[in-house]
């Protein structure tokens, strides 16, 4: 009971940090039920690529596609691995860490038990972030097993139906592992947080909300979601061009 009481505003910093990550994740998706965002309108374009696709011949293009941003997946993946190993070697000396923390100004004390919690919790947030990179390269996997097993263009058994209801399939399950992704980048913007929380519990609770307005901006009024959800009139030709044409 006292060590909760001597560490309380640590306990209320981890509680809001909790909020916010959950908070922001059920809002977002909840908002784009409704609203452009990234999510959404990347997903229409996945429709776009898959119905095009079963026009074409030749996948390989497609096929690279897929190959690519697996890899993304595999290289943050990859990366939190190591991040992990660095947390657990600081964790197994954690009382050298906490003596070079206190050498630092403007760092607020703390107990090695703290410390080592607020390791503990960053462990876990990669953790996270490493099951979700594995599970998005997974569904990847899917994704380019679906290219593979998708109808050519002379089976003249295949309906229409049938094309759209597969591509609508494929674009479905490519914007599953998407999302995995972006669950595992948001992982890294929250796990940047609470190197915060070392410093001060105060800054910690800034940051977290800071990174949930940043992420905010980003999914709903970015300047690339302005881009992509933009649809230009047809502007009329110089009269140069129509001499020309």
């Amino acid at each position: 009971m006292s060590f909760i009481l001597a560490n309380l505003i640590h306990i209320l910093a981890a509680a809001w940090f909790v909020i916010c990550w959950g908070g922001y994740t059920r809002y977002a998706t909840w908002k784009a039920r409704d609203t452009a965002c990234l999510a959404s309108v990347l997903h229409l374009y996945r429709e776009d690529w898959m119905r095009r696709m079963l026009l074409r011949d030749n996948r390989i293009a497609d096929a690279s596609v897929i190959g690519n941003l697996e890899r993304n997946a595999s290289f943050f993946a990859s990366s939190t691995l190591i991040i992990l190993a660095g947390i657990l070697t600081v964790l197994g000396a954690s009382e050298r860490a906490v003596s070079l923390l206190a050498d630092i100004p403007m760092v607020q004390q703390a107990s090695q038990g703290m410390s080592e919690i607020k390791l503990l919790c960053l462990a876990l947030v990669f953790v996270y972030a490493f099951f979700t990179f594995s599970w998005c390269m997974r569904q990847y996997n899917f994704a380019a097993i679906l290219v593979g097993s998708a109808p050519m263009v002379g089976e003249r058994h295949v309906s229409e139906l049938e094309r759209k209801a597969f591509a609508a399939r494929a674009a479905r399950v490519i914007s599953m592992a998407a999302n995995q992704f972006n669950f595992g980048l948001r992982s890294y913007y929250f796990g940047m947080t609470m190197l915060a929380w070392f410093v001060s519990p105060w800054l910690f609770m800034l940051m977290s909300t800071g990174v949930v307005l940043v992420l905010y901006r980003r999914e709903f009024h970015s300047d690339v979601l302005d881009v992509m959800v933009y649809t230009p009139t047809e502007a009329p030709l110089p009269e140069a061009t129509k001499e020309v044409a």
